[in-house]
């Protein structure tokens, strides 16, 4: 088992920017990819951004170049760096990870931060 808690969200206006962290324990070992999902109200929760175990980033064409997401394998922790946020950007971000362990494959989420960027 995997447990995973978000921290870092708030209320900014546009063009300001957050941090969010989220930081993983128990079988931590385990961990092979982590990423950040957001959901906003009446919709779906969408992939923002994933980071592997070698560090190899993805990011969803909305949020490229103005997010970074980044890990620290020894802290187990990843973060997403959020600049030039717009008003489109609120939402319910979540941290997940998927673990693999003797073959088997799991995912994680956490509990979710709330992000609202005003206009």
């Amino acid at each position: 088992q995997v447990q995973l808690v978000e921290s870092g969200g708030g209320l900014v206006q546009a063009g300001e920017s957050l941090r969010l962290s989220c930081a993983a324990s128990g079988r931590t070992s385990s961990i092979i990819n982590m990423g950040w999902y957001r959901q906003a109200p009446g919709q779906q929760r969408d992939q923002v951004a994933l980071i592997d175990s070698g560090g190899t980033t993805n990011y969803a064409a909305s949020v490229k170049g103005r997010f970074t997401i980044s890990r620290d394998n020894g802290k187990n922790e990843v973060y997403l760096q959020m600049n030039s946020l717009k008003p489109e950007d609120t939402a319910v971000y979540y941290c997940k990870a998927d673990t693999s362990r003797f073959g088997r494959r799991s995912s994680y989420w956490g509990q979710g931060t709330q992000v609202t960027v005003s206009s």
